[in-house]
């Protein structure tokens, strides 16, 4: 992929559970051959490359002033380690619950007195996502390919079409898929064959644009070619995998597999 990048300018978004693998060789690869996406007929996404999640931790400041970032990056922690602990071991919760628990864990972990308002203030903030900016522009640019798209998430489906009504994207994707459905949260790798199942196509035609690095490498263990949209500029996790193709926002995505069409 080019080195063009589409900035940001608003970086006060706090990583989202372990983020970061850095587009690397095999990026700038896929760049110098665009022929070799031609294959590709649908994109899923993780909820995060499409919803902006920055308000929440605007209210957490708002709650607490001058500890809303420590509130959010211990709360985000916690809340994808809840997740995972819990799949493995057998005791499902939905991505609601385990957020809800994260919350009290961190506030409490700080000594931050977290009130039943304030909880639910904090936590409906996930019902009232709305899209980043990039996001129609390039999801018209992807349905003008000829794709189709999913959304394939750890988020409950509640959340996900609270989100896509938020946004008005109500007529951009075919699916959206909650990973609530088997009782498990990616990188299980049942997980991630709901897209198949869902879509219809195999794996090697459907193109996972995650939000966190670990999130790029469970879908490329899976078999899916695989975009990463660093839109923290995050570090890169050491897990063996780059993904296929990364950039800051979505355009990137439909630069990139617009040049094999």
């Amino acid at each position: 992929m080019g080195k063009a990048r589409v900035p940001i300018t608003r970086r006060t978004f706090l990583a989202i559970g372990a983020s970061g693998l850095v587009a690397g060789s095999d990026a700038s690869a896929s760049s110098r051959q665009p022929r070799k996406w031609s294959q590709i007929k649908a994109v899923a996404f993780d909820a995060f490359p499409v919803f902006d999640s920055r308000p929440i931790l605007r209210a957490c400041e708002e709650e607490f002033p001058g500890r809303g970032s420590d509130l959010n990056g211990a709360w985000r922690t916690r809340q994808f380690e809840y997740q995972w602990l819990r799949a493995l071991a057998g005791q499902y919760e939905d991505f609601w619950q385990t957020t809800q628990s994260a919350l009290d864990f961190a506030a409490q972990s700080l000594k931050l007195e977290l009130s039943s308002s304030v909880r639910e203030r904090l936590m409906q903030g996930y019902l009232t996502l709305k899209a980043w900016p990039d996001v129609a522009d390039a999801l018209l640019e992807l349905k003008r390919y000829g794709m189709k798209l999913a959304l394939l998430s750890n988020v409950t489906s509640q959340m996900l079409q609270g989100g896509i009504r938020n946004a008005g994207l109500s007529e951009m994707f075919d699916h959206v898929i909650s990973t609530d459905r088997i009782r498990s949260f990616k990188p299980d790798p049942r997980a991630y064959q709901l897209g198949v199942d869902a879509l219809g196509l195999p794996k090697e035609e459907i193109m996972f644009v995650a939000f966190a690095g670990w999130d790029v490498a469970g879908a490329k263990w899976f078999g899916y070619p695989t975009f990463w949209n660093n839109r923290q500029n995050a570090t890169a996790e050491q897990l063996g995998v780059s993904p296929d193709g990364s950039g800051q926002s979505l355009n990137e995505l439909a630069g990139f597999l617009g040049a094999s069409r």
